[in-house]
């Protein structure tokens, strides 16, 4: 080692915004290391324990000098000279030592500046790696939660790996918008949603995400005058988000959509094939559950506990329960309250399901029975 590297170390460790002293530290664990294997040839004896425990290796952090020392405990009379010394030898050291004391004595190692010359490159390399990646991961530990803009790099099984910045975030699948397709260079605004394991998460399917959109292209909502008050959302598909104004004269939804759709074109844009209903809340939970069935129109919302049930025209009945269920299915999740839909006649939704069911298989069974008849009238 030599003052060249010494001095290196400290250049890099200052570009990089690494910590000096941890590298210094990794260095003395690394060549202790290297130095017990080459040794004693194993780094733990038949029985499991550490082989040379005692010793330790200490670098002057001015000129780069390794030097070899041994722990001795200070006993009365010593049996084993590797790992104790006697107390009349620790006085010479150390005047005022007793029996119990660890000493430090240094050892002769002509071999330990060539193993320190071996191991240091690849330790070094190593350690900034692990410094540098900690270093990212301490810069985004308090970012979680944010949107960023993230370069797409590749596929993994199944995981998109973007960049952000010098991090690299992965994105599972679970995560992913079912109908989006990813392509190597292209930029995508994410959610960093967690950090797992060392290893930064991000997400587009996530509810949090289509918050944090909103925000970005309404100020209304950043500044608190308009407040998100629920989100419920199938990612990739269609989303509702419930707002209210907390300032007079400001319409929650209008400030949503903004000036000629712009603000919630924008967020679509984003999002690709995603719809988006903007409603309004209401303390009211009947005129909150009517408000979520949008763009149904309610008739009468009567509540009871936890159900909420809700009747509707004729007409309206498909647009209040949506394809396959769906828009009611947000509105159950967006108002937190069971919803039943009746139809003019009374029928609750499940019956009327049901009834369709029912006449779907009668059709089918018909339509066999029809073209075997067909078949046999033809043979005749």
């Amino acid at each position: 080692m030599t003052t060249d590297f010494i001095s290196a170390i400290s250049q890099i460790a200052a570009e990089r915004g690494l910590d000096k002293e941890k590298i210094f530290e990794a260095l003395e664990i690394a060549i202790l290391a290297a130095y017990k294997k080459e040794k004693f040839g194993a780094a733990r004896d038949e029985e499991g324990n550490i082989i040379a425990e005692h010793l330790s290796v200490e670098v002057d952090r001015e000129i780069g000098e390794f030097k070899l020392f041994a722990n001795k405990t200070v006993v009365k009379k010593v049996k084993d000279d590797e790992i104790e010394i006697a107390l009349i030898e620790a006085e010479l050291i150390s005047p005022n030592v007793e029996v119990g004391d660890i000493v430090q004595i240094e050892l002769p190692s002509e071999e330990l500046g060539r193993i320190a010359a071996q191991a240091a490159k690849q330790v070094i390399l190593q350690k900034m790696s692990e410094f540098e990646k900690d270093a990212v991961l301490a810069e985004y530990s308090d970012k979680v939660g944010e949107v960023f803009t993230a370069l797409m790099q590749r596929m993994q099984r199944g995981q998109v790996i973007f960049e952000i910045g010098k991090a690299t975030a992965v994105m599972p699948q679970e995560e992913q918008l079912s109908n989006e397709y990813y392509k190597i260079g292209e930029r995508y605004k994410v959610l960093l949603k967690s950090i797992e394991d060392g290893e930064i998460l991000v997400s587009r399917a996530d509810p949090n995400f289509l918050i944090e959109l909103f925000k970005l292209e309404v100020p209304e909502i950043e500044s608190g005058v308009v407040e998100i008050k629920a989100v419920a959302r199938e990612a990739g598909t269609r989303s509702k988000i419930a707002v209210v104004s907390h300032q007079e004269g400001v319409d929650p939804i209008g400030s949503c959509v903004g000036q000629r759709g712009i603000r919630i074109a924008n967020i679509m844009n984003e999002l690709g094939e995603e719809k988006i209903d903007i409603i309004e809340w209401d303390e009211d939970i009947a005129k909150f559950v009517a408000n979520a069935l949008s763009p149904a129109k309610v008739l009468d919302v009567s509540i009871d506990g936890e159900t909420a049930t809700v009747d509707v025209d004729a007409d309206q009945l498909s647009l209040a329960i949506g394809k396959e269920g769906q828009n009611v299915r947000l509105a159950w999740k967006l108002t937190e309250m069971k919803i039943d839909i009746e139809g003019p006649e009374g029928e609750e939704v499940e019956e009327i399901e049901e009834k369709t069911e029912v006449e779907e298989e009668e059709k089918e069974v018909t339509e066999t029975e029809e073209v075997t008849k067909e078949e046999k009238e033809k043979e005749e």
